[in-house]
């Protein structure tokens, strides 16, 4: 059984989670401007055991955490039935337990680990390597590859600086006291399952280029995760690459009601969203809507609010420069079989 990057919403199956040079983070919303300068930056390995704590490192890992990475999403066991969805009370960042697990077998289990500073069920014993290997490679504090579901593949490409403040960050989750299962799997998703090399160094974004900016937020955010549909094997469809059409079963719609949905198209095809512009891109993050038409709460808008104009604007730039792929989704529209993804969503015996 072959497996790679696999569904949802690294927003949600997240397994478990979670170096450094000189940077200035520029961040704008509602005409305000500040800089935020990291005084402590140093080269960190993924061997280091201590990751040098400062308010910018803390006040940057919080803007990452709960905007363009969603970690509390899948860390946590999520009411997606509030707009903005929001942790249940008292187990923000102390993991979940995903029922689709089954789908690998009977007695199979995704956790996604308790993240806060529990020191008996949680990450408060851990070292701040443990995160890096987690972000960077994908193996956990017990050494184990994580299930890629957890999208290490796209935050290994987060900045050394970025990383740092991140784990920062989560360092200082207050303490849930639940003890979460492990995750199992059978040896047959087990044995295909293998950590990435190590990163030496990744570099800070040029900001000044929102198109390369863009890039970057879109990779750290793993919108292509969910953008892009999966073949009978979770692999990633070539050519389809952000057309949408993943689809999506649980209590995303009003009131928590269980809901089907497909991602839609984000390339600037007519059947794309080449009817956006600039303004309508933000209002539509900003809100969860769509004019009169919400967004299912699964599309995790809740975290992505929260980033500032200046980066939702990069994001959609480089998304005006991804190849536009024709693959009509439309979630208005009873679920018909398309014959591009092999799904079965709005319009898909249009394609």
């Amino acid at each position: 059984m072959k497996l790679s990057v696999c569904i949802l919403v690294s927003w949600l199956f997240l397994i478990e989670a979670w170096v450094c040079l000189p940077q200035e983070v520029i961040a704008k919303r509602g005409g305000e401007r500040h800089s935020v300068v990291s005084r402590n930056a140093v080269p960190i390995s993924s061997e280091v055991e201590v990751i040098p704590r400062t308010p910018e490192r803390l006040e940057r890992g919080k803007y990452l955490v709960e905007s363009l990475l969603q970690c509390t999403l899948c860390h946590s066991d999520t009411d997606f039935s509030k707009r903005p969805t929001e942790p249940m009370p008292g187990t923000r960042g102390g993991g979940h337990i995903f029922e689709r697990a089954q789908i690998f077998g009977p007695g199979s289990r995704l956790v996604a680990s308790n993240l806060t500073s529990d020191p008996q069920y949680g990450a408060g014993n851990w070292n701040d390597s443990d995160f890096v290997h987690a972000l960077r490679q994908g193996i956990g504090h017990d050494r184990r590859t994580l299930f890629p579901m957890m999208p290490y593949r796209y935050f290994r490409s987060l900045s050394d600086e970025d990383l740092a403040a991140v784990i920062v960050y989560e360092r200082t989750l207050a303490p849930v006291h639940i003890e979460r299962p492990k995750t199992w799997l059978p040896e047959s998703v087990t044995r295909t399952l293998h950590p990435l090399p190590p990163v030496e160094h990744v570099p800070e974004p040029v900001k000044s280029d929102p198109i390369s900016y863009g890039k970057y937020l879109v990779t750290g955010a793993h919108c292509e995760l969910c953008h892009t549909p999966h073949d009978e094997n979770e692999n990633l469809i070539s050519g389809l690459e952000f057309a949408g059409g993943q689809v999506f079963n649980g209590p995303f719609g009003p009131n928590g009601q269980r809901i089907q949905v497909a991602s839609l198209n984000l390339t600037p095809d007519p059947s794309g969203i080449s009817y956006f512009d600039e303004k309508r891109f933000i209002e539509v993050i900003r809100s969860g809507s769509v004019g009169a038409r919400p967004l299912a709460t699964i599309m995790p808008w809740s975290y992505f609010r929260n980033l500032t104009d200046d980066d939702l604007k990069a994001i959609f730039a480089y998304l005006r420069t991804i190849k536009p792929v024709k693959h009509r989704v439309d979630n208005t529209e009873p679920p018909t079989y398309c014959r591009l993804c092999r799904k079965e969503h709005g319009l898909g015996n249009l394609n």
